[in-house]
């Protein structure tokens, strides 16, 4: 099961039957079955909260995914910031609908084993972004 939450912000347009769909397609392509994952998204403030709470760090991020993964069932909480999202897309001269797409499926390539902070990770985890925005439903 999928679900979609917010604190502190709108719930972003997205068609969630659409992006539920497509996450299950993406994680079935790396050989994963959805679990339970929940996706929170959150303001600036709300983040930096979570940050702060949970992994020690004091800045904002556009995500945080907690994994709870059992083999090869994902399972996890993914917290997003809009705030960030629609800066970055700003910033990067993106879109924000495929700024936002692109963040929650890096959550859920997180859950599937992929990991973006290691010598190379991160364009490994930019091809795999790449090709599931391909595929991404349109808002």
């Amino acid at each position: 099961m999928i679900s979609y939450n917010t604190e502190g912000t709108r719930m972003p347009k997205i068609k969630k039957r659409e992006t539920s769909a497509w996450i299950k397609q993406v994680a079935a392509a790396h050989g994963k079955k959805v679990g339970s994952v929940g996706y929170m998204f959150v303001s600036d403030s709300n983040i930096l909260e979570v940050n702060r709470a949970y992994l020690d760090h004091d800045y904002y991020t556009d995500i945080i995914t907690f994994d709870y993964t059992e083999g090869n069932t994902i399972n996890g909480d993914i917290v997003i910031s809009t705030d960030t999202v629609k800066s970055n897309a700003l910033q990067l001269g993106k879109d924000y609908d495929e700024e936002l797409y692109r963040v929650i499926i890096h959550g859920i390539l997180h859950l599937c084993g992929i990991d973006d902070k290691g010598p190379g990770e991160r364009e490994i985890m930019e091809a795999a972004e790449n090709e599931a925005l391909r595929t991404r439903p349109l808002p």
